[in-house]
């Protein structure tokens, strides 16, 4: 089995991949055999762009046996996997060739490029799912329906989730707070933070100071935290009264934010499920002002 084992090794998912692959070897099938065969000797950059049918055409399989093999090595699917080779790629490779390794793989072919964005929001949005039980988010919506404000913060790309959080819970009569501000301004954001507050933080991948020191006056001041990340839940836990999972585009053919966004909705749909008086009077308000502004 070892000898197929050639390309390049450096990315700890592909180790870890291998690793599986020579635990289960002497269970798998001949065609789970023939799937790892090609997993194997694949790069982390072309699995990124790879879909199951390709892979099983390539192991003289099918896009089932590829997801049947990936089950059999521990992974829920391909985008499992995915998910796991790209967040080494995402910290150490520059955007500039992660632009250019997107553009040499996906080509011209814009079916092909239609039917690969369509493909990874639909995985993005099964992951999300997975991860996130009904449990979860009551806990988290009970803590923004007795809020006395809700701060929503995010920065670059996770800013468009934290913008339409803020909207939509504004319309739907949640007290709240847009923080946009990093740095030295941040600290006016905060200074009112109380203890009936809660701030919800959309930050996918990376810790930052910035976040740490909002983890800690939450914590000081005895705010409750709704953390939203993809790869930070194990990192960023003191302090955090909830955690929701938004899976990351692996391969950055999706919007970065559109698992956050998507659980904005949840969130503020589930809210409204619960107080539907406050939302329709609300929205009912905001429906007046936009008809005395011509709208």
């Amino acid at each position: 089995m070892n000898a197929f084992v050639t390309s390049d090794t450096t990315n700890p998912s592909i180790q870890l991949l291998r690793e599986r692959i020579a635990h289960s070897w002497d269970e798998l099938s001949r065609a789970e055999r023939a799937v790892c065969q090609v997993l194997s000797s694949t790069s982390a950059e072309r699995l990124l762009y790879s879909s199951a049918a390709e892979l099983g055409q390539q192991s003289g399989t099918s896009n089932a046996t590829v997801v049947r093999t990936l089950q059999s090595l521990g992974y829920s699917g391909l985008s499992a996997l995915k998910q796991e080779i790209a967040a080494p790629l995402t910290t150490n490779v520059a955007p500039d060739v992660r632009l250019r390794q997107r553009i040499e793989h996906m080509g011209k072919d814009l079916g092909r490029i239609q039917q690969e964005i369509w493909s990874e929001a639909q995985a993005l949005v099964e992951l999300g799912t997975a991860a996130n039980d009904d449990e979860v988010f009551s806990e988290a919506i009970n803590l923004l329906i007795h809020a006395r404000t809700v701060y929503c913060y995010g920065l670059g790309a996770s800013g468009s989730a934290a913008d339409h959080l803020a909207t939509r819970l504004g319309r739907i009569g949640v007290p709240t707070k847009r923080l946009g501000s990093d740095g030295f301004r941040l600290a006016d954001d905060l200074l009112h933070l109380a203890p009936n507050d809660a701030v919800v933080i959309f930050a996918p991948g990376r810790k930052t100071r910035d976040i740490e020191a909002m983890l800690d006056h939450a914590q000081l001041v005895g705010a409750h935290v709704i953390l939203v990340t993809d790869h930070l839940q194990d990192r960023l836990t003191q302090g955090v009264a909830v955690t929701l999972h938004a899976p990351l585009t692996p391969t950055g053919l999706t919007a970065e934010s559109l698992t956050g966004i998507l659980i904005g909705d949840i969130l503020a749909q589930g809210i409204t499920a619960v107080a539907p008086d406050t939302a329709l009077r609300s929205s009912q308000a905001l429906n007046d002002l936009r008809s005395r502004l011509g709208y």
